[in-house]
């Protein structure tokens, strides 16, 4: 009983925390959940035609595995609407990633020269779609940027912050 208790507690804590800090109207009632398994955590993440993911931040140990799923629930064409992630490395500046971005639609616009200042990345998603990505959080603690790099996204708030402490 103890140990379904604390994995409820595990897979309910991060939501709350994430939906505490939504900075959108569409994170004030967030569809994100976490799930937990043995070595793996799940978070849930969605976006739409707002150009806004459902979670402001996602918090985790350092070093601990986690498992982003990113579902578009948009209506929009893929071809003006589409979503990806972009985990940046500390003290990368986000808008120098998404500006050479613009230039990358072959790669999802996730620029190939840029691959060494990025954590975790997966590209393009359309209505209904879903990517995943599995990845270590950074094991120094810290602020780490998320992103959508689809030209315009980053610049009108598809974002968000993994606190790694």
């Amino acid at each position: 009983m103890k140990v379904f208790s604390l994995v409820c507690l595990l897979a309910v804590v991060p939501v709350a925390a994430g939906a505490a800090q939504a900075k959108s109207k569409a994170a004030l009632a967030p569809t994100g959940a976490a799930r937990t398994s043995k070595a793996v955590r799940t978070i849930e993440l969605t976006g739409g035609d707002t150009m806004k993911y459902d979670l402001a931040s996602i918090r985790a140990r350092p070093g601990e595995r986690l498992h982003v799923v990113l579902k578009s629930i948009g209506t929009a064409p893929k071809i003006v609407m589409a979503h990806n992630f972009v985990l940046l490395k500390a003290g990368v500046k986000p808008e120098e990633f998404v500006t050479a971005a613009m230039n990358a639609r072959a790669t999802d616009f996730i620029p190939s020269d840029m691959q060494d200042k990025v954590i975790a990345a997966k590209g393009l998603v359309g209505p209904g779609e879903s990517i995943d990505v599995t990845f270590s959080a950074p094991a120094k603690p810290g602020t780490y940027t998320y992103l959508c790099s689809f030209p315009g996204h980053y610049m009108v708030g598809m974002k968000g912050e993994l606190i790694v402490k």
